[in-house]
């Protein structure tokens, strides 16, 4: 006689297999939960993330089948350096990819004077934004203008005036963007950069273009960026030496900042010397020298050299420009005998210098290193890139300070006018700055950039594009 068997219910199964059910549910329960509430990016005081996630395409591949009109984004970013203002902007597709404006990967345009030189007249400097803003506009398709960011940084002139002199400045340029710009802006998008945001920008910017985001840091290339009030350096060390970062001496802070870019985590070592960019330099290797002249001023040059709301008097001394005297000035006023560092590796005035590594071995010097170096004639201006080494400072620098002011003008036709009585100065200080402040080796070969190959076309090595990258992955 057969057996009846009593057929289950689903819900007697559901009761019969609820440990394996439970065990299985909640990690999906959980797992699902976290997707739906994580941001897609973040930004935090510069830092830069950028969501791995459905971003495939290589970075350094701009020649990938065109995006759609609608999944393009533009940025345009304000650089007001002390020597001038320029803007930039990006066109990215939905990758962040770059993808060209017209028949180029950016729009760049520069003028001068910079912000700070108008401190007095907050509102007239506001204004000299206006033809770059009409430039800017111009590039982005109407329909994309309100949704389009607009930030402006400051670097180092705007950090070098006294008192509350920027912030007008600032405010004003605010209020000019609000009344008559058509791209999007919001208050806290114009500022004064910190010196480690400008830093871990530039880092970002040249990294990106030459396709390193996403690699181990080891495969990344370390930046030294030298504008006209302060100078960074940045590269990515290992989570071993970030562990053992000090805190910065007088003053808050730390020198690693953490970044997510392209699904790696990077340590970045980043530091910004202020007054030690090419202009500031100037005064203060012209106070270094105490007595009758100067030994890094051209002979027949007699005037004053005007930086930061000051005028110093500048004229050769009585034994005429010379190499030798001239780096015994640079190197005083770097203070790079004066280090207060004693437990650990430093560079000038007592600088924790990141403890080297693989991240520093390939490094890319930009800015006025690159114009210094072509207007001397040691590299083709009409290169983007070039191959030096710290010690071709050193020899332009013999040649410039063995010449008299009246022969430079036709030895180097390409420094203008207002520059030519201190390009013995800027050599010296260029070459003590990298081998004194830095401790590069002076045969070290390092990579002089102005502007980073990415796919058939050249794109300017200037932090702005670091900027319009985390204002455009945190907005898409």
């Amino acid at each position: 006689m057969l057996k009846r068997t009593r057929q289950e219910s689903f819900s007697d199964k559901l009761y019969k297999f609820r440990g394996v059910i439970l065990v299985v549910s909640v990690p999906l329960l959980l797992t699902s939960f976290v997707l739906l509430f994580m941001p897609r990016s973040s930004s935090d005081d510069g830092i830069i993330s950028m969501e791995a996630g459905n971003r495939r395409a290589s970075s350094n591949d701009p020649r990938s089948s065109p995006s759609p009109h609608g999944s393009k984004s533009y940025a345009a970013i304000f650089d007001a350096g002390s020597s001038g203002s320029r803007v930039h902007v990006y066109c990215f597709d939905e990758n962040l990819n770059l993808v060209p404006i017209g028949k180029e990967l950016e729009l760049f345009v520069q003028k001068k004077p910079g912000l700070s030189s108008y401190a007095h007249n907050p509102h007239l400097a506001a204004d000299s934004l206006q033809s770059l803003l009409d430039q800017a506009e111009s590039v982005v398709p109407q329909e994309l203008r309100h949704k389009t960011p607009v930030r402006v940084g400051a670097t180092a002139g705007l950090r070098a005036l006294e008192g509350d002199t920027s912030d007008r400045v600032l405010q004003a340029v605010r209020d000019f963007l609000e009344d008559k710009s058509s791209l999007k802006s919001k208050p806290d998008w114009v500022t004064v950069l910190d010196g480690t945001q400008e830093g871990a920008f530039q880092w970002v910017t040249i990294n990106y273009l030459l396709g390193n985001l996403g690699k181990k840091y080891s495969n990344t290339v370390g930046v030294v960026d030298l504008g006209g009030g302060s100078v960074q350096m940045a590269y990515a060390i290992s989570q071993k030496d970030a562990a053992k970062a000090p805190q910065i001496l007088k003053g808050e802070g730390t020198y690693v900042k953490e970044l997510f870019l392209k699904g790696t985590k990077y340590y970045l070592y980043v530091h910004s010397y202020l007054h030690y960019g090419l202009l500031a330099a100037r005064a203060e290797i012209l106070k270094a020298v105490e007595g009758s002249g100067n030994p890094c001023i051209l002979n027949g040059y007699h005037g004053l050299y005007k930086y930061g709301g000051t005028a110093y008097e500048a004229f050769t001394s009585p034994s005429g420009s010379n190499l030798g005297n001239c780096r015994e000035a640079a190197i005083k006023a770097l203070k790079a005998n004066e280090s207060t560092c004693t437990h650990m590796k430093c560079t000038f005035g007592g600088v924790w210098n990141g403890g080297g590594g693989d991240g520093q071995k390939n490094l890319f010097v930009a800015s006025f290193f690159f114009d210094r170096a072509s207007e001397a004639g040691f590299v083709d201006p009409n290169l983007p890139v070039a191959k030096v080494r710290p010690v071709d400072f050193k020899d332009a620098a013999k040649r410039a300070c063995e010449t008299s002011l009246e022969d430079a003008k036709s030895t180097y036709p390409h420094v203008e006018e207002e520059n030519l009585p201190y390009l013995c100065m800027d050599l010296v200080y260029q070459f003590t700055l990298l081998v004194d402040g830095f401790a590069l080796d002076p045969w070290q070969e390092i990579t002089l950039v102005k502007k980073v190959k990415y796919g058939n076309a050249l794109v300017e090595a200037a932090w702005p594009l670091g900027s319009a990258i985390e204002v455009a992955s945190s907005s898409t």
